[in-house]
């Protein structure tokens, strides 16, 4: 079942989404060379003190982070740890709080230092892909809608979408309905509802879209090495477009 959310719900999903938008914005300017993704959870952690909000991945289904940071080949839930990032790596850094009973959740890919152009292309497509599924996310439409607008910006640069995650309905859960590939058919799945909100994911590889978990059962990897990009942003539904929440 889709939540639609009331306009005392909206109101908290606001707060929530803007404290989690201020926890990713506090860490941009420390990723550089040489900064390890601990270091880069701890500022997050900080961040969301000062804020009064909880990180809403920590301890979910057991994951031990506060955030996720998730390096080069690493598609999603990278776990902070001693790992220094390199000059022309690339880091996703995904954000999930709880503010008041409420979840906000919002991912990012960063280049660290000067990246080579392909790694620039793959970025600049997943962004792409991701504003695309928003501009087109309105009441009415279906979830084959929003995944395909993904695909086709990403398919029709080379790239591949991942299949084994998706984006999601999110309130007072971090996980709702409706889940949105980043693979679909317009017209198909579930209509959106007004005043519903939806966790909107680009998750797009360089080469296949074939992914594996590894042993500590969360790092997700392309399983050809290839680089992976990860957007995220958290929107309202409207009648006749969306807000973006995580701002």
């Amino acid at each position: 079942m889709i939540f639609v959310k009331s306009e005392k719900e909206i109101l908290g999903m606001r707060a929530a989404n803007s404290a989690a938008a201020r926890v990713l914005e506090s860490v941009e300017k420390y990723i550089l060379p040489g900064v390890t993704t601990k270091e880069i959870e701890i500022v997050a952690a900080k961040k969301m003190k000062d804020l009064g909000v909880k990180s809403a991945c920590y301890g979910y289904y057991g994951y031990p982070g506060l955030i996720c940071t998730s390096v080069n080949s690493v598609v999603v839930h990278g776990i902070p740890s001693e790992l220094k990032l390199k000059k022309g790596d690339i880091i996703s850094v995904d954000v999930s709080v709880i503010k008041e009973g409420f979840c906000g959740d919002v991912a990012k890919t960063y280049p660290v230092g000067e990246i080579v152009p392909s790694a620039q292309r793959l970025l600049d497509a997943a962004l792409r892909a991701l504003n695309a599924a928003v501009d087109i996310c309105r009441s009415g439409i279906r979830v084959g809608d929003i995944s395909n607008a993904i695909q086709s910006v990403a398919e029709s640069r080379g790239f591949s979408v991942v299949r084994d995650f998706t984006g999601h309905g999110i309130g007072r859960k971090m996980h709702e309905d409706p889940f949105i590939p980043n693979y679909g058919l317009p017209g198909t799945g579930p209509r959106i509802p007004k005043n519903s909100c939806l966790a909107i994911e680009a998750m797009i590889n360089q080469g296949g879209w074939e992914i594996q978990v590894l042993k500590d059962n969360w790092t997700a990897v392309v399983k050809d090495g290839t680089l992976s990009a990860h957007f995220e942003q958290t929107v309202l539904v409207g009648e006749t477009g969306a807000e973006v929440l995580t701002v």
